[in-house]
């Protein structure tokens, strides 16, 4: 094994608080830092390194080991690695639970503290704790971590992490172990584990359901901009509580405007800041409604991916960045592609007022069997709860194009029950089993198209707009649209464009690529075009914001640094859609005419 190639390490990297909806004071950021080392056997639980092992690197956390910002930069597979940290605690810290936190780990995670497993962690996208009280001590603690990652193995969902060697296609260099924050929390014995708003917007009113421990009395208060709009208080013996909180202000949170209030909870001696967007989601025929009003959504493809962070944004400011860079090119929000984000992006989405489809790290399993739900689902339902609260999630979307395995087709029941479970969790947002394609029971039908040709293009969607001829179903044989549902085209485009070779590279991307920039923007405009004025297509989602690797299709590059006429882009999106002007107008639209 290679390791010779080093690179500088960040003494203190992402120092911000990881999740600004759940923040109290009394935490400790664990990024910086950690003794390192490859297992390639995975043995190194039955040589117990967990309680004595020479490390023989650090690695910065929370960068993963293929990442040039990790002071490693290894991209060969890794089986297996191991963390080591010592931390040291005071007494006062010591007073009530210490909370662990991992804002992910990919794949399964094992912690020890001061030698005792503390807790396991099985799935590389969703947030976990552990309460480590009974293991830490005044004075050095040592916390260890073995991360086991299979990318290959078909056991584990992961996304768009290469399955070969080298990148290729649209799979991107691997992450391994902790990509995000690590942070210990100090919370009194009577404290608040989690709460999940619900909003109406016509009483304007926040019902909160909280979790709680110990006996004290639960107050709730929210703010707009630094006044007062009201609180609620209610005692508790623990357990779940629900109260409803009335708003003597309503500002109503919408596409492009990220009105947010500031909430504050206290049970006892803990303290918690978060915030709530007020904002309701319908769907009408074919139209997607926030708050009444038909939003054609303008989306754009957002793998996260960064060139010297990989799955990690090297700053808060580069996460916020690629949200403000977007919203200047007209879209107003994005398909969150293949994975899921971090809390600390989605705050943003938040604050920006800014779309976003909550989806999940889908490929690299074999969905064919009835197992593969058992992998999906945990993992699922923890990412649903870290991430409901959020408002600028829209819909989600469990699944992407559920390809084919080995020949076999993908088990319905599987994409039928996570659809379930979602529905289950969450009955306030729409859910799209698998995006493009295969559909089995879907809210809303999507299709994927990456045809080139104008004309094409045109000719598929312009006779069902007019409501002359059935849905351009791209896969008649494996499913077929009922009736009227809210439709849109949520992958197209992808044009292949790389200025550094004007004639055709060996970068990756959809069709012939582009001859010029003109070219470009060209096939962009009348692509588009044909959604914006099409009366039955609610959104469309754009592939893709930026080039990753060796995919060359984004309208930035990798560096973020724009590859064609941002202000003509901005430009072709702003254009009135159809669904728009219809309701506007007073004009029924079709799904109303038909229903």
């Amino acid at each position: 094994m290679n390791t010779e190639q080093t690179y500088p390490a960040i003494d203190i990297p992402r120092p911000e608080h990881p999740n600004p909806q759940w923040q109290r004071s009394t935490w400790m950021n664990l990024n910086g830092s950690w003794d390192f080392d490859f297992d390639m056997s995975a043995s190194g639980i039955d040589q117990r390194w967990f309680d004595q092992h020479d490390y023989s690197t650090t690695i910065t956390v929370p960068f993963c080991p293929e990442s040039e910002l990790s002071g490693i930069g290894f991209t060969d597979f890794i089986p297996c690695c191991w963390y080591r940290r010592t931390v040291s605690l005071t007494e006062t810290e010591l007073t009530g639970r210490v909370l662990l936190h991992f804002g992910a780990v990919d794949y399964l995670a094992h912690v020890y503290v001061n030698g005792v497993e503390a807790g396991t962690h099985k799935g590389g996208y969703a947030s976990f704790s552990l309460d480590i009280t009974h293991s830490v001590h005044t004075g050095e603690n040592v916390i260890v971590v073995c991360a086991t990652d299979d990318t290959r193995g078909q056991q584990q969902p992961t996304g768009k992490q290469c399955d070969q060697f080298s990148s290729y296609s649209c799979l991107y260099t691997r992450t391994t172990g902790i990509w995000q924050t690590v942070w210990l929390e100090f919370v009194p014995e009577t404290y608040i584990e989690q709460a999940r708003y619900h909003t109406n917007i016509h009483n304007a009113t926040i019902t909160i359901e909280a979790t709680l421990h110990g006996t004290a009395t639960l107050h709730v208060a929210a703010s707009f901009k630094g006044a007062l709009c009201g609180s609620v208080s209610v005692a508790s013996d623990g357990g779940t509580c629900t109260l409803t909180l009335p708003l003597s202000q309503t500002h109503l949170w919408e596409p492009g405007i990220g009105n947010l209030y500031d909430i504050t909870l206290s049970y006892g001696d803990d303290h918690v800041k978060s915030y709530v967007g007020l904002r309701e989601i319908r769907l009408d025929g074919y139209r997607f409604l926030i708050n009444g009003k038909s939003v054609f959504q303008r989306l754009v493809l957002d793998q996260g991916f960064y060139p010297r962070g990989i799955y990690t944004a090297p700053t808060a400011a580069d996460l916020e960045q690629d949200i403000m860079l977007s919203q200047q090119a007209g879209f107003n929000g994005a398909r969150l592609h293949e994975r899921a984000f971090e809390p600390l992006y989605l705050y943003y989405c938040d604050l920006h007022g800014y779309l976003a489809w909550g989806e999940m790290a889908s490929w690299g399993f074999d969905i064919s069997k009835e197992s593969s739900f058992d992998i999906f689902i945990p993992e699922w339902l923890q990412i649903l709860q870290r991430d409901v609260n959020h408002p600028a999630i829209i819909g989600w979307c469990p699944f992407n194009e559920t390809w084919d395995f080995n020949g076999r087709r993908q088990n319905d029941d599987v994409l039928r029950l996570a659809y379930q479970v979602t529905k289950a969790y969450d009955p306030e947002r729409p859910c799209i089993d698998t995006s493009g394609h295969y559909h089995v029971v879907t809210d809303i039908y999507d299709l994927h198209d990456y045809e080139q040709d104008i004309d094409n293009f045109s000719q598929r969607y312009d006779d069902w707009g007019a409501g002359n001829a059935p849905i351009p179903e791209l896969y008649p044989d494996r499913q077929h649209c009922e009736g009227i549902m809210p439709f849109f085209i949520s992958e197209y485009g992808g044009i292949k464009w790389d200025p550094s070779h004007a004639e055709e590279s060996s970068a990756w991307g959809y069709g012939q690529q582009a001859n010029s920039e003109d070219e470009f923007i060209s096939r962009y405009r009348g692509l588009t075009n044909t959604l914006l004025s099409n009366p039955r297509i609610f959104g469309f989602c754009f592939t893709q914001l930026y080039d990753v690797e060796q995919e060359c299709n984004g309208i930035y590059n990798y560096d973020r640094m724009p590859k064609v006429d941002i202000v003509a882009i901005r430009s072709i999106n702003a254009a009135k859609a159809a669904i728009e002007r219809s309701v506007e107008s007073g004009v029924c639209d079709n799904a109303e005419s038909e229903a």
